[in-house]
């Protein structure tokens, strides 16, 4: 029995990173908005690649243990 390996998405559009993220569309676009999720542009779509959803993750740990 051969075992398929599915290569990882590398980008994301922007609904897929939101629902990576636990937020919602007009949340992470108000976060792309204000610079602290960053997306890169292929054609006119807008994508976030995978690096740029855990460098925002790691944000959001920053600023709560900065609150704390």
């Amino acid at each position: 029995m051969a075992l398929t390996v599915v290569p990882e998405r590398r980008l994301h559009s922007v609904e897929q990173a939101a629902e990576l993220l636990g937020v919602g569309r007009s949340t992470a676009y108000e976060e792309i908005r204000l610079g602290r999720l960053r997306t890169v542009r292929s054609g006119r779509r807008r994508l976030v690649p995978t690096e740029y959803v855990d460098e925002y993750v790691e944000l959001l740990k920053r600023e709560a243990q900065a609150a704390a």
